[in-house]
């Protein structure tokens, strides 16, 4: 990631655990991101989204009220949202793969297991800027695709009977 100057960068940290964001915190700031911005919930950081305007939220999962999840989702899909395409790091405990599916069709951007290390940060800040995924939209999703690599030898119809023609994903 040499080259980028962080230092620009708005980051936003949500989460219901003042030592998870003071860690957070730390990290970020050791690379040299200096715009960090902290919600203690995910009602307090949909009440602050439209004055910041970050350019990347690290999100907890699990938190006392509205959850993460369900705070991506008005991200991607609320008409009042200020920014949809809003990269969005999931942060949790939940490594499940029935959870990183939940956070990944509620249309987050990383998944990042807790505990977190500077390593794994960096790693999720380089994929949302190096590599940033085009969007879609369909009548049940929105946001980053979901496919991480695409397959340019494959030619035939879709492979989910939900994306059927006439259903088709279209990119946002």
């Amino acid at each position: 990631m040499s080259g980028y100057q962080l230092d620009r960068l708005k980051v936003f940290v949500v989460d219901d655990n003042p030592h998870m964001r003071k860690v957070v915190f730390a990290i970020l700031h050791g690379f040299g991101v200096h715009h960090i911005f902290e919600a203690a919930g995910a009602e307090q950081a949909w009440a602050m989204l439209a004055d910041l305007k970050p350019d990347i939220i690290f999100l907890d999962w699990t938190m006392i009220g509205m959850t993460g999840v369900e705070l991506t989702r008005m991200i991607r899909t609320n008409a009042a949202s200020p920014d949809p395409f809003v990269p969005i790091i999931m942060l949790s405990g939940h490594t499940s793969i029935e959870h990183v599916r939940e956070a990944r069709d509620a249309g987050v951007t990383e998944f990042l297991a807790k505990p977190v290390s500077a390593q794994a940060i960096l790693s999720r800040l380089a994929a949302v800027i190096e590599h940033p995924r085009p969007f879609v939209r369909t009548g049940f999703y929105f946001g980053p695709d979901r496919r991480r690599h695409a397959r340019d030898e494959y030619k035939g119809p879709e492979r989910r009977d939900d994306e059927a023609p006439g259903k088709s994903a279209k990119v946002a």
